[in-house]
């Protein structure tokens, strides 16, 4: 068990460290910003390569926190190369910094995600991420992003968009959804017991469908009983 005085010393370093760590943030931010950019884009390349997980989650980390500070359409990019990467915490990190944007400064998250949509490959960990970031934000501008995720070839992202869809539950997308009915491509899902089960994105957007219509006969009152609507997967 360490003495009191030796965890008094502990304390007092790490008290150090976090303001050495505060005051190297604040003068790498200050820098030139193309110039930052370009190294924070070098450092990224090498933490996704760095064999530790830990040692790459530390980098990917710090270089979120920094990119959320800088605006325009290369620190989104690079959030969402994050938020692409097989390493959950950064991708936690990076995903929050991409929240706050999106209430902020909707408009670059938008273009960042069409960009996305673009540029990543079919089964990247960021595509199904990036509906369920879009679902509490209170902008026009989201129903039109998750039709362009309801068209997507990736699987996964397609069907965080029908939850998505679901979730705001604006009826105008139901007719998006349709489309998807005899959709044969599997994904994965797990109901409110953490079980998981293989479906097609057809059935899916059958559920879906039966919850928006279920929702409009409550809106018109002409629900009987205490029936519920199917229950909403989540991935």
């Amino acid at each position: 068990m360490a003495k009191a005085a030796d965890l008094d010393q502990a304390l007092g370093n790490l008290f150090d460290a976090e303001r050495r760590v505060r005051q190297l943030h604040a003068d790498i931010a200050d820098s030139d910003e193309a110039t930052l950019l370009a190294a924070i884009g070098r450092a990224l390349d090498k933490a996704v390569k760095e064999p530790s997980e830990d040692e790459a989650t530390l980098r990917l980390e710090r270089l979120a926190v920094l990119l959320g500070e800088m605006e325009g359409p290369r620190p989104v990019d690079l959030l969402i190369d994050i938020l692409a990467t097989e390493h959950p915490d950064a991708r936690a990190v990076a995903g929050e910094q991409l929240e706050v944007l999106a209430y902020d400064r909707f408009k670059e998250l938008a273009k960042g995600v069409e960009r996305a949509l673009k540029r990543l490959p079919v089964r990247s960990p960021a595509l199904p991420e990036l509906p369920y970031l879009l679902a509490e934000v209170p902008e026009p501008g989201v129903l039109k992003l998750l039709e362009l995720f309801l068209v997507h070839e990736d699987p996964d992202a397609t069907a965080a968009a029908i939850e998505v869809a679901v979730e705001i539950g604006d009826p105008a997308m139901a007719k998006h959804i349709e489309r998807l009915i005899g959709d044969k491509r599997v994904v994965e899902m797990s109901d409110e017991n953490d079980e998981s089960a293989e479906v097609t994105i057809g059935e899916l957007a059958e559920d879906a469908l039966d919850i928006f219509a279920g929702a409009e006969g409550d809106d018109d009152g002409e629900a009987e009983g205490d029936d519920e609507p199917p229950p909403k997967k989540s991935k």
